[in-house]
């Protein structure tokens, strides 16, 4: 066993009211979640962990942190299916709320607030997080059949989200927001997280490289296949032609929405999406900065209200 490794007692990284600031205390979490206990073992510097190659185990901790933090009752994924790392989803969370506090004193909170979560996937992970910590209400959209099975179980058993979440099928995979968002409707804030690699084999060519520089070795086909479908890791052209397409799509919703947002993997996508909500008028840009560790997340937000306009729906909505 090598030297016990000192760790910071909390992720100051982390967003303030982020319930992962401190580490994983393993005995609350088995208490929660007795299934987790299996996968628990001291790693190399004697500290209790979990195999983070081991797509069983990975799950276990997910469904561990999501009954002890955020009291689901229940929550799973079918195989081969993204397994998101819970406090960075949650950051971004955070991070809208506050967006939507703005200049004002008080974060709007209440289930007559409603997100919008773009390819809200088997998971479920944005709406159950928002709707914990916020009360928010959401609509939960994809393209993927088996995602919107999983993600309408996860809704209907869960008695919380069964009154404030709706799963809605988006029939055209080319589309964002049309027959989501439906006339009169109107959206408080939308979520995305892109496929960012440009295809099928850019995506295990990057995974093949972070897994051989974690294990120090190749790994093997199961783990390549770990931790998404192709829709979830790749589009044609990438993040940079999603974010584009979106934001074209957003100016037809110009007066639907407050916010729209979607998180930002690459940072040279950035400069190319600015000039482009340039090109359709957008009236305030911001990009929010995360830092999760030893890597530094971002997402873009873009509305089309005037500054009256942004008042007014804050007066009437919040």
């Amino acid at each position: 066993m090598k030297d016990k490794k000192e760790h910071a007692k909390v992720k100051s990284e982390l967003h303030p009211r982020s319930q992962h600031r401190e580490r994983y205390d393993f005995d609350k979490l088995i208490k929660s979640s007795p299934e987790l206990e299996a996968f628990v073992a001291p790693n190399k510097y004697g500290d209790n962990s979990v195999d983070f190659f081991n797509p069983d185990a990975v799950k276990a901790l997910n469904k561990a942190l999501l009954k002890h933090h955020y009291n689901v009752e229940f929550w799973d994924i079918p195989e081969h299916y993204l397994c998101p790392p819970i406090p960075g989803r949650a950051d971004y969370i955070h991070n809208i709320a506050d967006l939507l506090k703005g200049n004002g004193t008080n974060i709007p909170e209440g289930n007559h607030i409603t997100g919008l979560d773009i390819g809200v996937g088997a998971s479920c992970i944005y709406p159950i997080i928002g709707n914990f910590e916020y009360d928010w209400s959401f609509i939960g959209s994809d393209t993927n059949e088996t995602a919107i099975i999983s993600a309408k179980e996860i809704e209907q058993r869960n008695s919380n989200l069964k009154s404030s979440l709706e799963i809605r099928r988006q029939e055209q995979s080319n589309a964002f927001f049309k027959d989501i968002i439906k006339p009169n409707e109107h959206i408080d804030f939308t979520m995305c997280n892109p496929p960012f690699h440009v295809s099928l084999e850019d995506a295990q060519k990057a995974s093949l490289r972070k897994l051989k520089n974690l294990k120090g070795k190749r790994p093997s086909k199961a783990l390549l296949n770990f931790g998404g479908q192709n829709n979830e890791l790749w589009t044609k052209g990438g993040e940079a032609r999603f974010v584009k397409d979106m934001i074209y799509e957003s100016k037809h919703f110009s007066k639907q929405c407050f916010w729209f947002t979607s998180l930002i993997s690459k940072e040279a996508t950035l400069k190319p999406t600015y000039k482009i909500l340039q090109k359709v008028n957008a009236i305030d840009v911001k990009t929010i900065e995360m830092g999760q560790g030893h890597k530094i997340s971002r997402f873009i937000a873009w509305t089309f209200l005037s500054e009256k306009e942004q008042k007014d729906w804050a007066i009437e909505r919040w």
